[in-house]
């Protein structure tokens, strides 16, 4: 497929309610390399709202005729999970090239048959993980990898999940109560808050884990009314990273509106960085880092992210469109250049396997080697 000057986007999922309208237009809307042409969504009139709201040409109901429009470059796959194979799986036949909110799919399973068809179809392909394109990760990374705190023996994150994982849940996330349908504590959050901390510090080779499930029903805060509920409440892991350094992540369900906070630390021989975010609401993923290094001798010392790291144009805002934005820089250089880009959906096998490797240590009380 030749490539356009300008990369036209087809989102599916883009109610002026929703993610995509949240974070990924925003984003798009600032990027002069891209152009969104056509929105699908469930009902005509909320299509067509959206194609009025965010200047797009043509509005659909369905997932298949948005691939198959010739105006269409890249599919962006943004309603729940288990709807993404069905949107993603058109888009690879019809040529496209495809980027998926996490998680891939429901489960590993689901997750390794779309890598498999998305590398067979030779197009760019990419999962929405905003850890690996925040300014704030690179910046640890690269102070890391400079030695700032000598050799890395403990890293250990702790992270708010709400609002999932409490015992009471809003009217638009009921749907999650469901374990199957893929939008838990542990597949949304610890999926999150592990590729934030492989980012920066390497690779898990090993964990052990708790996933806990606390409430057979949940109120539905709106309303409160009571619904069965088999999503997991809780998540601790710990384990060896590559490097060998000590890995622990925790992730702390509740019915809050949104996180309120998290503190990333990374303890090595010569210092140690404590990492908090600018704005309490933001996850790990979307938020500005504030990074405080404590020296050997005890000095602290503030570090502010460097101008280097601050890619994006004029205009995008800050939180959640911002890392997305970064995300759709990335595309476009792998598209250009025939290259896959990263992460792509053989990275989210990856987490998908690590989560797997939770769920069934949790499950049988034993430490799970990682591939």
């Amino acid at each position: 497929m030749s490539s356009p000057a300008r990369i036209r986007v087809g989102v599916v999922g883009a109610s002026v309610r929703s993610w995509a309208a949240a974070a990924h237009l925003p984003a798009l809307a600032h990027l002069d390399d891209f152009e969104v042409t056509a929105v699908a969504t469930t009902r005509a009139a909320s299509a067509e709202r959206a194609a009025a709201a965010f200047g797009a040409r043509h509005a659909f109901t369905s997932a298949t005729e948005l691939a198959n429009h010739p105006q269409v470059d890249l599919v962006v796959v943004s309603v729940r999970a288990p709807g993404h194979a069905d949107a993603i799986r058109p888009a690879l036949k019809a040529g496209k090239h495809v980027l998926s909110e996490w998680p891939l799919g429901v489960d590993l399973t689901e997750a390794t048959e779309l890598a498999a068809e998305a590398e067979a179809a030779g197009m760019v392909h990419a999962v929405g993980l905003q850890a690996f394109h925040s300014p704030s990760a690179r910046f640890v990374r690269d102070l890391l990898a400079g030695g700032r705190v000598g050799r890395v023996d403990a890293v250990s994150l702790v992270a708010a999940g709400d609002p999932l994982g409490g015992s009471r849940i809003p009217q638009g996330l009921v749907w999650g109560a469901d374990a199957a349908a893929g939008n838990t504590v542990l597949t949304i959050m610890a999926g999150h808050a592990l590729a934030a901390v492989e980012y920066v510090t390497g690779e898990f080779v090993d964990l052990a884990a708790q996933v806990t499930h606390r409430d057979d029903e949940v109120a539905v805060i709106e309303t409160g009314e009571r619904i069965r509920n088999t999503a997991p409440s809780q998540v601790a892991l710990i384990g060896r990273l590559a490097g060998g350094a000590l890995g622990a992540v925790t992730i702390q369900g509740g019915s809050g509106p949104g996180p309120d906070s998290f503190t990333l630390r990374i303890a090595g021989t010569d210092g140690t960085l404590t990492i908090t975010p600018d704005d309490p609401g933001h996850y790990p993923g979307w938020a500005t880092w504030r990074v405080r290094a404590t020296g050997a001798d005890g000095t602290v010392t503030d570090l502010p992210l460097p101008d280097r790291y601050r890619t994006l144009p004029p205009g995008v805002p800050a939180g959640p469109a911002a890392n997305v934005a970064a995300g759709y820089q990335e595309i476009a250089r792998a598209i250009a250049e025939g290259r896959p880009a990263r992460p792509s959906f053989t990275t989210a096998v990856r987490y998908h396997r690590l989560l797997a490797a939770a769920a069934e240590s949790s499950r049988t009380g034993a430490r799970q080697p990682v591939a």
